[in-house]
């Protein structure tokens, strides 16, 4: 079955306290992003790769895969006002079936494990979500209120969030909600339950300057 990769990358750097979009800034010689590709495809040289980007970053990223070289073939989509409306843009490129991994762009440490394990659960059983156990302490708050919870009950979520394409395209046909808080929301709205599996602790989201010593170590 065909596997395709759909990275969402529309991040500002705002966090990451750079003028550059934390998604072009380099890592290793090379900007972030196209780590992110190669994880995938150490899983697979067969993955199809739809990349969502802002529409004004679309030429920066012309022009770095010039620079270094980068000939993965892929599509590059205008990304929308939300996430939501990024994904749905490019699930929009997908018209055959398949397994769509959907992905944030600021990952490239996601293991060939963890690829696997969505795409195997997701084949059974419709869609695979990597999820890891918290190891701290959990506190939940509420207004001036706070309590410890038991953490056994919680789980950080994790991308790709891995789908049938079928499945995912007909949950992309809703109208937004503010209660989308990622894709799989949007599909457990529809009635479909959520399939969980292990994801990787290196998986981490580059959203801060630590962030870049931690994924330069780990590469």
């Amino acid at each position: 079955m065909k596997k395709f990769a759909l990275i969402v990358a529309g991040g500002r750097g705002n966090r990451m306290q750079s003028a550059i979009p934390k998604q072009f800034i380099e890592l290793r010689d090379r900007p972030l992003l196209m780590h992110t590709f190669e994880a995938f495809l150490k899983n697979d040289p067969s993955f199809h790769f739809i990349l969502v980007l802002p529409e004004n970053e679309m030429g920066t990223w012309e022009k770095l895969c010039k620079t270094h070289s980068f000939n993965v073939k892929h599509i590059v989509v205008k990304g929308g006002e939300t996430r939501f409306h990024s994904v749905k843009n490019g699930l929009a490129e997908i018209n055959e079936e398949g397994i769509i991994f959907i992905h944030d762009g600021v990952r490239p440490l996601v293991s060939v494990r963890t690829i696997e394990n969505c795409y195997q659960t997701a084949l059974q059983k419709g869609n695979a979500l990597p999820v890891m156990a918290p190891s701290e302490s959990v506190r939940e708050v509420s207004g001036e209120q706070n309590r410890a919870v038991d953490r056994t009950h919680y789980f950080l979520v994790q991308t790709p969030q891995t789908f049938r394409s079928k499945l995912i395209k007909t949950a992309y046909t809703q109208n937004y909600s503010e209660k989308f808080t990622d894709d799989a929301s949007v599909l457990e709205s529809t009635g479909e339950k959520i399939h969980l599996v292990e994801g990787n602790r290196e998986n981490i989201k580059i959203t801060f300057p630590e962030d870049l010593i931690f994924a330069k170590a780990l590469l």
